[in-house]
């Protein structure tokens, strides 16, 4: 059985990757955004509920352009609007500071209707199906896998600081500089480099004593840190600079580098 569906997400892989490639090659252009979204996100996605009226603009342009550069494929389920949204919309939110971002190291974003276990299985009833999201390597290069469940549920509490869609994506922007290695270089200033690193160390530190409210993921290693840590940034931005000024500080320059708080 683990064989039919590792077959059956190749296929989708190789299909999604072809019509990535024709679509680039014809310069597929920025499809309107259509009307109707709109009521989405305000329903669905606090960040951009929260935006002025002239940036929820800029954010539905963000979204499109997303949309024509990376491509989605569901398995096992049709795909939705709102798929379509929450997964543009976690890859906009970690870089709408930025006036021009493009994934490059990302051409397919794949939708599994629940849960999977590391070897890409979703449809078992085993205690091992717990993966929600992660960022393809190998023969998955290029590619992000996400639960749908968890998708949908990472924009249902704005407060719960877990948002599996911003996680996912966040790793893939660490992993710009080649590196999925906590240290996102193309949004840290080189001179910040050896304080995040201490200031993460120590952050971790505090969660695996069980001594932050940062979720215990964030204590695995640096690459989970900077990504739990930045589901924190987004989801609850009041709390995390009360409780840790300086990981919100030192995110906030990261990805609002042309603001001042």
């Amino acid at each position: 059985m683990n064989k039919l569906f590792e077959a059956i997400l190749v296929v989708v892989i190789l299909a999604a990757f072809i019509i990535y490639k024709i679509t680039q090659k014809k310069k597929k252009k920025v499809a309107p955004f259509p009307a109707n979204w709109h009521q989405l996100l305000l329903e669905n996605v606090e960040f951009y509920a929260e935006l002025s009226t002239s940036e929820q603009k800029r954010f539905q342009q963000r979204i499109m352009i997303f949309l024509s550069e990376v491509y989605i494929e569901s398995v096992s389920f049709k795909l939705q609007d709102l798929d379509k949204i929450l997964v543009a919309a976690s890859g906009v939110i970690p870089v709408f500071g930025f006036k021009s971002w493009h994934y490059s190291n990302l051409s397919t974003v794949i939708l599994y209707p629940d849960h999977f276990n590391k070897n890409l299985v979703f449809e078992n009833s085993g205690e091992d199906k717990i993966v929600m999201g992660l960022v393809g390597t190998g023969r998955f290069e290029h590619q992000m896998i996400l639960s749908r469940r968890a998708l949908h549920d990472g924009f249902k509490n704005y407060n719960d600081r877990l948002n599996t869609g911003i996680h996912e994506f966040v790793h893939l922007i660490d992993k710009v500089d080649g590196a999925t290695d906590g240290v996102p270089e193309r949004l840290l200033k080189q001179a910040y480099t050896i304080p995040w690193l201490k200031m993460v160390h120590e952050e971790m530190e505090a969660i695996n004593r069980n001594k932050s409210d940062i979720r215990n993921y964030g204590g695995t290693n640096e690459a989970e840190f900077l990504a739990t840590a930045s589901e924190y940034f987004f989801e609850n931005p009041r709390s995390l600079k009360r409780k840790h000024p300086d990981v919100y500080r030192m995110l906030h320059d990261c990805y609002f580098p042309e603001e001042h708080i």
